[in-house]
């Protein structure tokens, strides 16, 4: 089927899409989807029974060979998600103008970045971001099928686990202007090592360049500045704390959030963590290219509340929990490691899970985490597989505390309640810290 007319029955559905059965409420485009341990065409014919008004299915698949008028079948179901999204994306013309995409990637904090730089252009501006961390090769063309006439620029956060996922992403959201937060050893069982971490993250970047757009660069980072220094001709819009001659206030228990002195203006958030001051200057760049004044974007900024375990701080009737477990790779380890050990409390605890992804670098990243937090002032506890092979390599005496996985964590702080501490909490996702948060 050619674009122009699958594009025609999306405008039919009124520009709905779904690829979840469960959600139909009635009149939607249906992509049948298939995963690892999943194939959304076993559910096509159901969805149009519930309501769906087209379903787009495999040419292989029992739907396909049913011969209804609102079947349609493609080689490909993902490949037509992201073809329909690319062709959206152009199609869509506010003001008569081709839209502007802002695209966003990075190792840390793409998610906080991408919530910052979208709360400070809402101030002026109708826009269309990415949800939460719906960042993938589905996720993506989804953000951009719900771009509408209001829509007047776009915030798309591209995630990758592989070495062509961003040259792939940027093919289907045709960013205009580019930005990385940092690069850093985070999944190198998929990029095999930090090279290509960066050659990875900097296919945003090539695309940017291809294309005659601009990159918001952080210079304080150097690896970033030496990725645009081998892209010679990027035209680039430089920020960060140095360049905007910033810098960040001690925190203290009476102000416990990241707060940045910007002259005489002092920029207060409700995020954790010195490592969150390149994300909020982020949006405080992006907000100045498009016209945001800072007085504005300081304001939304001040008023941003971190969600889903990011950089949040939370008090329970008996401690403080500084809650990052949304994540974890060694430089956000490291980030969050160097910020707690700033933290100014008589009673301090790092509950630290397993960082996943890291292929053959695993047990060298961890006991280097594992070296760095016992020379810390505050108590670390180990959770996970990766940290136990740590601490048998190590043989650190005295041995600090483990615990096989989150639940015998919070079975051992049920039975041995802590209180009137400040207790952090971070690891990657797959080890559900959050899971011994109710215990404290």
């Amino acid at each position: 089927m050619e674009i122009s007319t699958l594009y025609e029955r999306y405008l039919a559905c009124g520009g709905v899409v779904t690829t979840d059965s469960r959600t139909l409420k009635g009149g939607e485009l249906f992509f049948a989807l298939k995963g690892e341990n999943f194939d959304g065409n076993a559910y096509a014919l159901k969805a149009l029974e519930a309501g769906a008004r087209y379903a787009v299915v495999s040419e292989d698949s029992e739907a396909a060979r049913s011969g209804r008028d609102d079947v349609i079948a493609v080689p490909d179901t993902l490949e037509a998600l992201q073809a329909l999204a690319r062709h959206h994306r152009n199609a869509v013309r506010p003001e008569g103008r081709r839209l502007t995409v802002i695209g966003l990637t990075g190792t840390n904090g793409k998610t906080t970045t991408k919530e910052l730089i979208r709360t400070v252009l809402a101030t002026r501006y109708t826009l269309t971001a990415t949800e939460g961390n719906l960042n993938n090769d589905i996720g993506v063309p989804l953000t951009l099928l719900k771009i509408n006439d209001a829509t007047q620029l776009a915030v798309v956060e591209m995630g990758a686990n592989h070495p062509d996922d961003i040259a792939h992403l940027v093919r289907v959201c045709e960013p205009d202007l580019g930005l990385i937060t940092n690069v850093g050893r985070a999944h190198l069982l998929g990029f095999g090592s930090f090279e290509g971490v960066k050659r990875a993250k900097g296919q945003l970047y090539d695309w940017i360049a291809s294309h005659g757009g601009e990159v918001f660069l952080n210079t304080d980072d150097a690896d970033l500045c030496g990725m645009v220094a081998e892209r010679p001709g990027l035209s680039i819009l430089p920020y960060g704390l140095t360049h905007a001659g910033a810098g960040v206030l001690p925190s203290s228990p009476d102000e416990p959030f990241l707060r940045i002195r910007m002259g005489q203006r002092v920029i207060k958030t409700q995020l954790v963590g010195a490592y969150n001051a390149a994300n909020v200057m982020a949006a405080l760049a992006v907000g100045a290219r498009f016209g945001v004044p800072v007085a504005d974007a300081a304001a939304a900024i001040a008023a941003y509340v971190p969600a889903n375990n990011r950089s949040q701080m939370t008090r329970t009737e008996r401690n403080t929990i500084i809650v990052d477990a949304y994540n974890a790779n060694p430089s956000s380890m490291r980030a969050a490691l160097d910020n707690f050990a700033a933290v100014q409390a008589p009673s301090k605890i790092a509950l630290l899970g397993d960082m996943r992804e890291l292929g053959d670098e695993s047990l060298q990243e961890h006991c280097a985490i594992v070296r760095k937090a016992l020379s810390a002032d505050f108590r670390p506890v180990f959770v996970g597989e990766e940290f136990r092979k740590a601490l048998q390599e190590l043989k650190p005496d005295p041995t600090p505390a483990w615990f096989a996985d989150s639940a015998a964590l919070a079975a051992w702080l049920k039975e041995n309640p802590v209180s009137g501490a400040v207790v952090l909490v971070k690891g990657s996702r797959g080890i559900k810290m959050e899971n011994a948060i109710p215990e404290l």
